[in-house]
């Protein structure tokens, strides 16, 4: 070391190479020349590389070990400005904050550096400045961590990537996702646009339940590197691959698209997957094929989030596999905005019963032969807060999906039960008005419904006569067991049965007999066939022509639906239709308008006939 004074060491000690103590030194401390040699020692020895450094960022001292660090000698590190060896100056945030514990103005720095030892090997350091007590240099301070940082590197790609197939795992897929939507969009070279492909492979349980987890893997892995394949492969327009491929977990990968041309690029990749993944797989000898369902979605990156992204690739993915599987299917808004629909009537079914957000409306059953009303459907109606009024095809089959539809049929059936009965107190002079509710199969499965129809007849008074219940065609002609014994219960207590949209199920003719059912309502296709303005299709007419005598012959009475016009029901009413219902009598309306309706009908001041003919000839 050089004999000349090169500042102090820690705690106000003279740093090695100065030949004898400051007083200020002697003065504070009292350190002889032997405590100071052991102190220059000390510095010198030490495994930590340090250096002193002046207030205008020279090396006054450094130690054997910094040299060696830097691949050099002390000696020639003396004079030289610290921030160029160990690369402080490389940004302006370190750089100011170096400036200000030179300055005496911080009292301590971190930061990490990576370092170029002169034999062109890097290395990372951790660098620490801290001002000497009693003095105007600092003490700098440069610790190797290459080894800490090659084992923290180590052990995150372990965390972040997927030990079947190595890809990255879902965590480093959502990192890489969140920092892609974070870019500028303005970034050169950036198209301000992002793809993703997200898929799972069709019936991959199936392989693990029947050749093991370890095929299973293989599988994996194989499907793996054929995703890469294509994710590397560029697509002969001038454009390279390289998109991340992930694997999400079980069975379910993602390709991210980066800087995406357009839904084009996206979906070209899609095709490319699927046709690779139909080629079989060789695995040890075993031969296996695989299909995979693709969810495809690509948009602008500015407005989108990793969480809305990936909501709308797997609304995809799900969509893919139900239009049939082995497929890709881009995300369409519209299609998501009526899915979003149906998920918010759904939350929202149970909860409005209770509410009282539903109603229902009547539309009149017409005898054809005079033209008297001689019943009505009740059809209900959601009052909804945010949709509006909607009827029964936009929210019966979810309700029957998810259960509700037991509750909201209660509902119904009690309501218009005892709607029915007050008619017929208000109105004792015409006969009293049946009622049909439309009643779900899954009533039937989910509930007690004849305990349920006796309870509300008892509680409503209602005659069992004047109630009618209709079920689809295809639920009754396949009842068997607990239908079935409800159906027949039901007749048995005096309900009639009647059964809706016939001739567009199953139309089992031979059923019929062995059915406790009393009504047929024929579908409005038939019935639209009778224009006016056209002669009716022979065949038509003869098909419902033989449905009428049919069910005449089996003690049934048939009831015409969406009868529009006059035409219509003077050929209806020839070919020997008993009922009719439609717009050309009236459309659904308020318990009200029908109360109107009994009003003005004929005979509404005499005593009511309540022996049951009224129903009888309309509904059996």
């Amino acid at each position: 070391m050089s004999g000349t004074s090169e500042g102090q060491g820690p705690a106000g000690v003279a740093v090695p190479g100065s030949i004898r103590p400051t007083v200020t030194e002697r003065h504070t401390f009292g350190r002889n020349s032997t405590e100071l040699r052991d102190y220059r020692a000390a510095f010198n020895a030490a495994q930590l590389a340090m250096a002193v450094v002046d207030p205008e960022g020279l090396v006054v001292s450094a130690n054997e070990a910094l040299a060696a660090l830097l691949g050099t000698r002390p000696g020639e590190l003396r004079g030289q400005h610290a921030a160029d060896l160990i690369d402080l100056a490389s940004d302006a945030r370190t750089w100011h904050a170096y400036r200000e514990v030179l300055r005496g103005r911080r009292s301590r720095f971190r930061c990490t550096r990576r370092l170029k030892h002169r034999d062109g090997r890097a290395l990372w350091a951790e660098v620490t400045v801290a001002p000497v007590p009693d003095s105007t240099t600092v003490l700098l301070s440069v610790a190797d961590i290459s080894d800490r940082r090659e084992l923290r590197a180590r052990l995150r790609h372990l965390q972040m990537h997927d030990p079947v197939t190595r890809l990255p795992n879902r965590t480093l897929f959502f990192e890489r996702l969140t920092a892609a939507l974070e870019s500028s969009p303005f970034d050169q070279g950036s198209t301000g646009r992002i793809g993703l492909c997200y898929l799972d492979l069709d019936g991959f349980k199936a392989v693990n339940d029947t050749l093991g987890h370890r095929v299973g893997d293989r599988l994996l892995a194989a499907v793996a590197t054929r995703l890469t394949e294509c994710a590397d492969a560029g697509d002969g327009c001038g454009r390279s691959g390289g998109h991340l491929v992930a694997r999400l977990g079980g069975d379910e990968f993602a390709i991210l698209v980066e800087d995406s041309t357009g839904t084009e690029q996206v979906a070209d990749l899609a095709r490319s997957v699927l046709a690779a993944l139909q080629e079989p797989f060789d695995l040890a000898g075993q031969r296996l094929s695989v299909s995979a369902s693709i969810g495809v979605v690509e948009r602008t990156v500015t407005g989108t989030s990793a969480t809305g992204l990936m909501q709308a690739a797997d609304t995809t993915l799900y969509w893919a596999k139900e239009d049939g599987k082995s497929r890709w299917t881009l995300f369409d808004p519209e299609r998501n905005a009526h899915r979003m629909t149906r998920q918010a009537l759904s939350s929202m079914l149970r909860p409005a019963v209770e509410r009282g957000e539903f109603t229902l409306e009547y539309q009149p059953l017409v005898g054809m032969a005079d033209g008297v009303t001689r019943g009505v459907e009740a059809l209900v109606r959601w009052n909804h807060p945010q949709f509006g009024t909607l009827t029964p095809n936009r929210f019966v089959a979810i309700a029957e999906e998810d259960g509700s539809i037991v509750q909201l049929g209660r509902w119904v059936l009690r309501t218009a039960c005892r709607q029915a009965r007050q008619w017929q107190l208000d109105h004792p002079g015409v006969p009293p008005l049946f009622v049909s509710v439309n009643v779900a199969v899954r009533q039937v499965w989910d509930s007690d419904l004849v305990a349920d129809v006796a309870e509300i007849l008892a509680e409503t008074g209602l005659a069992p006569h004047l109630l009618q219940l209709e079920l689809t065609e295809s639920a009754v002609m396949g009842s068997a067991g607990r239908p079935l014994q409800a159906l027949q219960a039901l007749s048995d207590m005096g309900v009639h049965i009647a059964i809706d949209d016939f001739g567009t199920g199953y139309s089992n003719l031979a059923y019929l007999s062995r059915l406790p059912v009393s009504v047929l309502k024929l579908d409005g296709t038939f019935v639209r066939g009778f224009q006016d303005e056209a002669p009716a299709n022979p065949a038509d007419e003869t098909i419902v022509q033989a449905l009428v005598e049919l069910a005449h012959r089996l003690g049934l009475t048939v009831t015409a639906e969406c009868v529009e016009t006059s035409g219509q029901a003077t050929r209806l009413r020839r070919i020997g239709c008993d009922t009719g219902q439609g717009w050309l009598y009236s459309r659904a309306v308020g318990p009200d308008r029908i109360a109107e309706m009994l009003r003005a009908a004929p005979g509404a001041d005499a005593p009511a006939d309540t022996s049951g003919a009224a129903h009888a000839g309309a509904a059996g």
